[in-house]
């Protein structure tokens, strides 16, 4: 049984709100060491974690989700590119799977918004 077209707003405030989640935690980890991140940070992995620290933390508010969306989008491009793809062809063989849904997820968002709930909703009064 298909879900009802009424759902899809709510149902991408809380996509947008679990990748938000999801992102901080990676900045979280960089910063915070909850839990400890692996390796020890250079200027490049300092950006990322501000970006995933402010980025998922706004995106998990609902708050400018289309132009932060598409800043953590080519994020993560940029991190595909520069740590997965020089280690081979195939996403499942070079670990880039996450940076690849987490760059088209972004890039939906920046396209289709926060959805129904969340602060720019309430911003715009819906």
């Amino acid at each position: 049984m298909p879900i009802p077209a009424r759902f899809s707003a709510p149902l991408l405030s809380l996509l947008r709100a679990v990748f938000g989640l999801m992102f901080l935690a990676h900045g979280v980890s960089k910063f915070f060491a909850i839990p400890p991140f692996p390796i020890s940070l250079n200027p490049l992995l300092t950006v990322a974690g501000v970006l995933e620290l402010v980025g998922g933390g706004l995106l998990l508010i609902g708050l400018f989700t289309r132009p932060v969306a598409f800043v953590l989008s080519g994020q993560m491009a940029v991190a595909y590119f520069m740590a997965h793809a020089p280690q081979g062809f195939l996403p499942l063989a070079n670990g880039g799977e996450a940076a690849i849904l987490y760059c088209f997820a972004f890039l939906y968002l920046a396209a289709a918004g926060g959805g129904s709930i969340g602060v720019d909703a309430l911003r715009r009064g819906s």
